[in-house]
């Protein structure tokens, strides 16, 4: 299945925890092989939407929050470096919403 072309993806989960160096769960230096940097949140997100949202998710398991799902894919970088991703989605019980919630390498 495909998910929503308006599925959300918080601003704030791009700039604060996917490309801000972290000490714990970090991902900013795997994306920073692709030319991905703190300043590039709204190009990540156009990224995201157009080189992984528009391909099929997969079924990923329920808990009490909503149905989760996973998107594998590729993601190129500012730079044309191509990134092997496995990305995690899931849409909200409570509100019906459908939601980016990470990434991770795939590699």
């Amino acid at each position: 299945m495909r998910l929503p072309a308006d599925t959300r993806i918080a601003p704030e989960k791009l700039s604060d925890y996917l490309l801000r160096p972290r000490d714990d769960h970090d991902k900013s230096g795997f994306l920073a092989l692709a030319g991905y940097a703190e300043k590039d949140a709204a190009r990540l997100e156009v990224d995201l939407r157009a080189q992984l949202l528009s391909l099929e998710a997969d079924a990923a398991g329920e808990d009490q929050y909503g149905w989760r799902y996973v998107i594998r894919g590729s993601l190129t970088g500012p730079n044309g470096r191509r990134l092997r991703v496995l990305s995690v989605w899931m849409k909200e019980k409570a509100t019906g919403v459908t939601k980016f919630i990470t990434l991770y390498s795939d590699q």
